[in-house]
């Protein structure tokens, strides 16, 4: 077996780093930035179909070698992509830093497997079929792997579709593929850049080349519109989304606020929003600042609550439990006085023989009806781990102090939705906004508008609480459907069917925001099918896998 030359290792690296690129490092990315993408699994192919070893033999890399170069791209991806999950240990879980550094570690070497898994397969492919029909696999086998991200580990952060999250000709395919049409093309292009074509040089190849070319763009673009271009409905609602500006976890110091005084500062908040608001994403150059004057403006008139159809709470650290009198009563008073019904992130209890407390702890989203019954709720089925549970608590016994503000919650066991007024809303909770398959089932029990709430508090300043962003837009797009979207530190924000941030509150900031939203009824393809593209690449790549197995066999 060849050592693997240390040019393969660089360019490996040089991968990772150029993955990383495309998606927020600190703020909000930059449309520039997300241009890397198209090059950023380059280094990568060409290290893996390296055939050189010391210009003698020219063997291809084995299954091994593959595995191993790919794994060190994506350790790299993970601690670039996911260096937020350290300070989010040590600031705002309470734990110390070199255990923070060694969570951060084990993250990265557990799903750099990943990588490896890419990298043996496009080894494998280019022993059996050589270099040319290997880069032609490569899209298939890039979403197969992110798929089983998705499905295996139940970790689909970032997927490399997400970075084009702003190119409009890219995500009309989400409502047909979801996110992973746009990796599969996104991988394609990086794969093209190696193929080599070898044509006999004729008077009009190179024009008819350009035609070509030509023809294949315009009828992808063309093709788009027709079958992925579902237009919006009007806007006709209001809603006010409350965020409060709570510190969390072990950087929430100092005397706390009671009960009551959250609740009447969260009411307020819900009957006075704020007149100013962005016309866009937060932090970015050229999202403008908007100050809202209404007609008939005085001194009386901004003293009276202003109207809306929904009031959103956010998920947050405040105390609030369903079976507390004090927080019913105020809920049941909020959504009388403003006519409109309410969604609240709150700790549901149930009652429970087996806890020591009677009761077992849910991440609950609770809905109450304009007349101020409440009428249902719905608990988080996706919890955070070191956030909301701790897996293998023997192992991890030293992340205790990250469970301090909320404790072990238990998951949820089904998705819910809330119909009121004519009209329904699918909920789902922070970290569940990167499931794609399943925030897709919202859509098919009806629900015509979305609602986030999340509390990103616990990401601080870094990159993470940007790439949730991105990533419940790409939801807003694949389902065709508005996005409301209230959190505790930002980014709150409203979201059209195509994924534009229409209005949005900066960070940190204790406000409330009053958005125009619309109902839709449509059900896109992807809604209604899930993944199946996914599992195409997917069941594409194993019939490629299961014959090389095939040859290697024969040969042995």
């Amino acid at each position: 077996m060849r050592r693997i030359p240390l040019r393969l290792w660089a360019m490996a690296v040089l991968s990772g780093i150029l993955q990383v690129l495309p998606f927020s490092i600190a703020g909000p990315t930059p449309l520039w930035r997300t241009a890397f993408c198209w090059i950023a699994l380059l280094p990568l192919i060409w290290a893996l179909l390296d055939t050189t070893d010391n210009t003698k033999t020219g063997n291809p890399l084995t299954i091994q070698q593959g595995a191993a170069i790919s794994y060190a791209c994506g350790i790299v991806w993970y601690l670039g992509n996911c260096y937020w999950i350290y300070q989010t240990m040590y600031l705002y879980g309470g734990l110390d830093r070199p255990i923070a550094l060694g969570i951060l570690i084990l993250f990265s070497l557990y799903l750099g497997l990943y990588h490896a898994l890419f990298g043996s397969l496009i080894a494998a492919f280019h022993n059996r079929f050589g270099r040319q029909t290997t880069l032609l696999l490569v899209p298939f086998a890039w979403v197969a792997v992110e798929l089983a991200r998705a499905r295996i580990t139940g970790l689909p952060w970032d997927l490399l579709g997400v970075a084009q999250v702003d190119n409009p000709l890219l995500t009309r395919l989400a409502p047909i593929t979801g996110v992973y049409g746009l990796s599969f093309v996104i991988a394609l292009v990086n794969a093209l850049w190696l193929v080599r074509i070898r044509l006999r040089e004729r008077r009009f190849t190179r024009p008819a080349l350009t035609l070509g070319g030509v023809v294949i763009v315009v009828v992808y673009i063309l093709g788009l519109r027709l079958i992925a271009n579902p237009k919006p409905g009007p806007v006709t609602a209001t809603a006010t989304l409350v965020q409060e500006n709570l510190e969390v976890g072990a950087a929430n110091k100092g005397p706390q606020p009671t009960t009551q005084q959250f609740l009447d500062s969260f009411s307020y908040l819900s009957r006075y929003p704020s007149r100013k608001y962005l016309l866009g994403i937060p932090e970015l150059p050229d999202t403008q600042a908007v100050f809202l004057i209404r007609p008939n403006d005085s001194a009386q008139a901004t003293s009276a609550p202003t109207a809306t159809n929904l009031i959103v709470w956010p998920e947050s650290p405040a105390p609030f439990e369903d079976i507390d009198p004090q927080f019913r009563a105020a809920m049941s008073n909020l959504a009388i006085a403003a006519q409109a019904p309410v969604i609240v992130g709150n700790t549901g209890l149930e009652p429970s023989p087996t806890n020591k407390s009677g009761y077992t702890p849910y991440n609950r989203a609770s809905f109450i009806n304009p007349d101020g019954t409440f009428d249902g709720h719905y608990d988080k089925m996706h919890l955070v781990p070191f956030g909301e549970y701790v897996p293998f608590k023997d192992l991890f016994f030293f992340a205790k102090n990250l469970l301090n503000e909320v404790g072990t919650f238990e998951p949820g066991k089904h998705q819910t939705t809330f119909t009121t007024g004519g009209h329904t809303y699918g909920v789902f909770i922070c970290y569940e906004s990167i499931f794609g398959d399943e925030i897709r089932h919202l859509a098919q029990q009806g629900a015509d508008v979305l609602i986030n709430i999340s509390n990103d508090g616990w990401y601080g300043d870094t990159s993470a609480a940007w790439q949730h962003l991105n990533m419940v837009r790409m939801r807003a797009i694949e389902n065709h459907r508005w996005v409301l979207r209230a959190t505790n530190t930002g980014v709150t924000v409203a979201i059209n069917p195509y994924g534009r941030v229409t209005a949005a509150l900066p960070r940190h900031l204790r406000s409330s925001l009053r958005v125009h939203f619309g109902y839709e009824h449509d059900v896109t393809f992807y809604a209604a099918h899930g993944d199946l593209f996914a599992y195409a690449c997917a069941l594409l790549t194993m019939v490629a896998v299961a014959l090389s197995l095939r040859s290697r066999f024969a040969v042995n």
